[in-house]
């Protein structure tokens, strides 16, 4: 089943998608639909195919659920490599903790943008990139959840875009800390939330889902990979996130970006970005990014212009004094 939030008329409703469009479950949002268990939601949406449908083509597709929190993994190997690369000149390769353990870091549950909202250059950025993922959104609280068990706190899947402002995000990894502002200005869920029993034919026999990515900028093809390429499956992601912790139904997983050109920083890695090189350049205002995952949907932003702000004031002159 797939479940959505949309805007339609000026009247921002939750329900499911159909093959007629959208069908209305009123007094209620994903989120909450969520909260209330795969079972109770999957036949609050069966009840909601009842009635009569608004088409796609009528309505703005919303984010699909508002999380609580979003941590964004960087599982894929390949990605990885390539982008190593480009932050070294060519030397070096994955680290040794990469293989270790799962890596995330949280980003800005406030930033969601719809499938097809456009999305702004951030403030000082000159290098936008964007970030082929696909995430999984918990559908039951755990705490130190087992790997074994992880898979029945998992409500669903839906298209990540994690977009990447590179050239600010470089800079705060300098520090050891980060990203921040490199990151929290903007990700596109959607197009809608996939319950994970949909997803379940795609598993391969190691256990994970084999679904065909694609991204395309301008309608040029620039990366496509399988999410069965992660290093880890989303079942060890959820166990690990919750790992001494809490996972709270809400929250979104995301696998990181997948390899094979899922961003423009792994290609700039691998090939160089002189326009030799025919490696895409940054996107620019105008261009338009498109993300298609098998069995879930496709997502279509446009970049636009940001707003113009003054430049970030630089630390003062350090002093050392110890009394006033």
């Amino acid at each position: 089943m797939r479940f959505a939030t949309w805007e339609h008329q000026g009247e921002v409703s939750a329900g499911v998608v159909s093959d007629a469009g959208v069908h209305g479950i009123p007094g209620t949002t994903v989120l909450e639909l969520v909260r209330s268990g795969l079972a109770t939601a999957i036949a609050a949406g069966e009840q909601a195919l009842e009635a009569p449908a608004v088409p796609l083509a009528e309505v703005r597709l919303l984010p699909p659920l508002h999380p609580p929190t979003v941590r964004d993994f960087v599982a894929f190997e390949e990605h990885v490599e390539g982008v190593v690369k480009g932050v070294t000149g060519g030397t070096g390769g994955v680290v040794d903790e990469w293989y270790q353990a799962p890596t995330f870091y949280f980003t800005n549950p406030y930033a969601m943008v719809g499938a097809h909202d456009d999305v702004a250059v951030p403030p000082g950025c000159s290098v936008l990139d964007f970030e082929l993922e696909v995430a999984a959104v918990i559908g039951r609280d755990g705490a130190s959840v087992a790997p074994e068990r992880a898979g029945e706190h998992v409500f669903g899947y839906t298209v990540f875009n994690d977009w990447s402002a590179r050239d600010l995000q470089a800079r705060e990894m300098k520090v050891s800390l980060g990203p921040a502002k490199g990151k929290d200005f903007a990700t596109t869920l959607g197009p809608w939330l996939v319950t994970a029993d949909e997803l379940e034919p795609y598993r391969d026999a190691d256990g994970f889902l084999a679904l065909q990515m694609q991204v395309r900028v301008n309608g040029e093809l620039v990366g496509e990979d399988l999410l069965s390429n992660m290093g880890w499956p989303f079942e060890e992601l959820v166990a690990y996130a919750s790992r001494g912790t809490v996972v709270r139904s809400g929250d979104v997983l995301g696998s990181g970006t997948c390899g094979n050109g899922g961003c423009l920083g792994e290609l700039w890695g691998r090939n160089g970005s002189s326009p030799d090189s025919r490696t895409p350049p940054p996107l620019q205002p105008g261009d338009v990014v498109e993300m298609t995952v098998e069995g879930i949907g496709t997502i279509r932003n446009q970049v636009v212009a940001g707003v113009d702000l003054p430049p970030v004031a630089p630390a003062r002159t350090r002093t050392r004094a110890r009394t006033r």
